[in-house]
């Protein structure tokens, strides 16, 4: 009864806001009582019901009024247009690696590996007992733990030829992940305007990267066995460059590695110009029939800024990688990345360093590199297979990644739309290439979820290119 009651004070006070001017005050609650011979609870839970529709406000103190309703019209942020004006460098759209997806999908387009393939009790057990520790409360210094500084210096310095001198801790500097390193090198070595030459086709990050910082970037063309030594050392003198990027070992998006003996000649080139190779060493832990040796190992005159990323091996929540330089250029990238940051997440390089120091990293390192084979070598057969119109010119000696080039002419969003209606996802190999593509090609991820999705998803994948070749 009560509640009847109730509804039918709601349905008389509603009556009365709609003809009430906004901001009018309603009777007391006593005068409401008085008038509808209701208890002051029925007519409390009627106030009660009209605040939640928005039609009233209470003032504690004062009473309680017909609530303003304001007219919903669109936003108008016109004046920001004259106050930005025109943006420094057109960054590019966010890569299709990014993407998230259904889960039924089958996803050759992702830039990261399967939960699968991450080491997650020795993750989760790390995160543990960094949280437990004095890291997750402190403040670390600005160019990382001493401690995962040291393991970043041995790693490299694991490689260092007789009679070149390794690196020592105090040249590494802690990045939140290799992204952000990339824009602080290109930012304080190169800067604004000035030419940096890049591998093509390459990292769609770097091609970001540069954008960020504003940076003039040079394509120098690279194949299975990396860049032309001559072409690189002519792109040098056209350009007056004194930057150069590149990944020697499992370029994304191609997979290559270069030939044995083109990383002295490249690293002659980039001394013999006074100059910098900024080597991107992201993959360094997914070797399969390769083991890789950095250029930098070779090199003790800070001719190399050497990027090693933990992010991909460890876990995408986890994202530490690090930059060693020596001499004025790694105070340059310091002071950047300390305006940038100030520091890194004392408890994230916890964590990371406990996974790689623990006895069953190494066990894991092992375990996946025959997983990756086994997962590449499947992918690779099932495209052959379904479909031959994509021509893979190399399988991969390690990384993530499988490139392939079509027939010329190709409507790559064409390809990608039909994939998708048919439930793959794939990444069109433009966005690798820092200036126009040299062709169409697919980049196709084989760390994803659900191997055993390949062979359908490479039969979707030539039965799409068959349409669009024959149409």
């Amino acid at each position: 009864m009560n509640n009847d009651s109730s509804s039918r004070i709601a349905a008389r006070l509603r009556e009365w806001i709609t003809k009430a001017a906004p901001g009018s005050r309603l009777p007391s609650t006593r005068s409401l009582v008085a008038d509808y011979q209701a208890s002051p609870v029925t007519v409390q839970k009627a106030l009660q019901a009209l605040t939640a529709q928005g039609l009233i406000e209470s003032r504690p103190g004062v009473g309680t009024f017909v609530r303003a309703v304001r007219t919903a019209r669109p936003s108008d942020y016109g004046w920001q247009t004259a106050a930005l004006r025109s943006p420094l460098a057109q960054l590019p759209s966010s890569s299709t690696t990014m993407r998230d997806v259904a889960n039924d999908a089958i996803a050759f387009h992702s830039g990261y590996p399967d939960r699968e393939l991450l080491p997650e009790r020795l993750v989760r057990a790390a995160l543990t007992r960094a949280a437990r520790g004095n890291a997750a409360l402190s403040r670390p210094p600005a160019a990382g733990l001493p401690e995962l500084q040291s393991w970043f210096a041995h790693e490299l310095g694991a490689s260092t030829p007789a009679g070149t001198t390794p690196p020592n801790p105090s040249d590494v500097v802690v990045l939140p992940g290799s992204q952000s390193g990339l824009s602080s090198i290109f930012s304080a070595l190169a800067g604004r305007g000035q030419p940096l030459l890049m591998e093509s086709p390459t990292y769609w990050g770097a091609i970001l990267a540069a954008a960020q910082a504003g940076v003039r970037v040079v394509p120098v063309p690279s194949g299975p066995d990396g860049p032309d030594p001559a072409e690189l050392a002519r792109a040098f003198d056209e350009t007056g460059a004194r930057l150069f990027y590149a990944q020697p070992n499992y370029a994304n998006p191609t997979g290559a590695q270069w030939a044995a003996g083109r990383g002295e000649q490249v690293l002659d080139v980039v001394r013999g110009k006074g100059a910098f190779l900024v080597e991107d060493d992201w993959a360094h832990d997914f070797g399969i029939t390769t083991s890789p040796v950095p250029v930098a190992s070779r090199d003790d005159s800070g001719h190399v800024v050497y990027l090693r990323s933990l992010t991909k091996s460890v876990s995408p929540a986890i994202r530490i990688a690090a930059v060693i330089a020596r001499g004025p250029a790694r105070e340059r990238i310091l002071a950047d990345r300390a305006a940038e940051s100030m520091y890194v997440s004392g408890l994230l390089q916890a964590a990371a360093l406990d996974v790689v120091t623990q006895p069953g990293w190494q066990t894991h390192l092992r375990s996946l590199r025959h997983q990756l084979q086994s997962r590449r070598d499947l992918l690779v057969t099932s495209m052959r297979e379904h479909a031959p119109q994509a021509h893979i010119e190399q399988v991969p000696k390690g990384g993530l990644n499988l490139w392939a080039r079509l027939p010329d002419g190709t409507d790559l969003e064409r390809l990608a739309s039909d994939c998708e209606s048919a439930g793959v996802i794939i990444a069109a190999g433009r966005e690798w290439f820092p200036a126009e593509p040299a062709g169409a090609f697919i980049r196709l991820n084989y760390s994803g979820s659900n191997p055993g999705a390949f062979p359908e998803g490479a039969r979707i994948i030539g039965q799409a290119l068959e349409r669009i070749t024959s149409s």
